[in-house]
């Protein structure tokens, strides 16, 4: 597990980038966490730069979209799902587990 940031510098609506293991995209969807590789599938873009919408991110490159809770994609181009890392919070601040989740 690996401290991400501060809780205040994740409020609702917002996402950071965290460098990690692999760049780690940490995103406060009206108050639940979620983490998943920041690196788009389809192409090198940071998912962390993209628009979430209903617990889905889409990249900002070629508006690739992902589901924050399972990493699949769910809008083409990409093929391929990202990782997804449980999230703790613990006296304020924000952890993210280091071993990713199966994809389902």
């Amino acid at each position: 597990m690996f401290e991400a940031c501060p809780m205040s510098d994740l409020p609702p609506g917002e996402s950071v980038r965290v460098e990690a293991h692999v760049p780690i995209a940490v995103f406060n969807v009206d108050g639940e966490l979620f983490a998943i590789d920041d690196t788009c599938t389809h192409q090198d873009a940071s998912l962390a730069e993209g628009w979430v919408e209903d617990c889905r991110v889409e990249c900002p490159l070629h508006a690739a979209a992902f589901d924050l809770r399972t990493g699949l994609p769910c809008g083409l181009p990409a093929k391929r799902p990202v990782r997804t890392y449980p999230v703790r919070v613990a006296d304020g601040v924000v952890y993210v587990e280091t071993e990713a989740a199966e994809v389902a």
